[in-house]
């Protein structure tokens, strides 16, 4: 079901109705306990728990996920997921704090990580047909050098299957090489694919086989399009993702940008998915906790 933001205040406006669908998502067949696989449960209702007739384990449907041990009324989180699967050009955790009179803004961003967090894809499909490849930087401008310095900022690889998914990949080495590029290729393209697309970046040369073509267009030479050979899907997508750092985040670290990644990817692959906002939700509550102290101690 398609959700917008009448109908999920409607539906889900306090968290009573809040945990009423989270134990659907997560019951779907049928509560059963956690620890024994019970199904004769019965309900603690001032604590918002479940008792197990069989072994007596208590549990809620919050236990043990993204939103347990959560200060944040549940409807909040709620309205967090819908914001930012609709900002296309993304939602800062300031604007959030804002716009769901979040206390602080540290619970604001702790809370955006954690969502990022479950909507990371550790098992991705691969990319087929028409696929573009292209890579770009991301960081702050540095006075008094030129133009061509990449000291303050970080590589990002992206292929795009056109009129399909995205898939992006954050390298923290300063220039793009052979082994690089082809590997990542590798990772996120069917060998079948029939067509590879890039600018003349001699570093892609050697990625067709005998049943994949490479095409190219010179962008130094300002060659953007010839016939139906292009980066231009790519570019949009780097064009609108840059827009969201500077428009919302206005600054974004090496150290979580792929955590960004991982958002931005799941909210464009899911655009014409009117399931999203379920399918998020269900990632949440599959996700196990996430300490504050893990993320800040996270590597960079």
């Amino acid at each position: 079901m398609e959700i917008n933001l009448i109908n999920l205040i409607e539906r889900y406006g306090d968290d009573k109705k809040c945990r009423k669908y989270l134990e659907a998502l997560k019951w779907p067949e049928g509560m059963f306990c956690p620890r024994c696989s019970g199904t004769v449960i019965s309900r603690i209702y001032d604590r918002d728990q479940f008792d197990c007739d069989q072994c007596r384990y208590q549990f809620s449907v919050t236990a043990g996920c993204i939103f347990d041990g959560t200060h944040l009324p549940l409807w909040k989180w709620f309205l967090a997921v819908y914001l930012i699967l609709e900002s296309k050009k993304a939602i800062s955790a300031n604007q959030l704090k804002r716009s769901l009179a979040i206390g602080s803004y540290k619970t604001a961003w702790y809370l955006c990580h954690r969502i990022r967090r479950a909507v990371l894809e550790v098992s991705k499909s691969k990319l087929k047909g028409i696929v573009e490849i292209d890579e770009t930087y991301v960081g702050g401008k540095q006075r008094y050098v030129g133009s061509g310095n990449l000291d303050n900022k970080t590589m990002v690889l992206g292929a795009v299957e056109r009129g399909g998914a995205i898939r992006l990949k954050v390298e923290h080495r300063k220039k793009a090489n052979r082994t690089m590029l082809h590997a990542f290729i590798k990772d996120t393209t069917e060998p079948t694919t029939k067509r590879l697309m890039t600018d003349e970046n001699p570093a892609y040369r050697g990625i067709a086989d005998s049943d994949t073509t490479h095409e190219t267009v010179n962008h130094r030479a300002e060659e953007w399009v010839r016939g139906d050979v292009h980066t231009n899907s790519v570019e949009g997508v780097w064009s609108l993702f840059k827009r969201g750092i500077v428009g919302s985040y206005h600054q974004i670290s090496a150290k979580h940008l792929d955590s960004y990644i991982d958002e931005f990817e799941w909210r464009f692959n899911g655009r014409d998915n009117p399931e999203l906002f379920r399918d998020t939700m269900i990632r949440l509550l599959n996700t196990p906790k996430m300490e504050f102290k893990e993320l800040i101690g996270k590597a960079s």
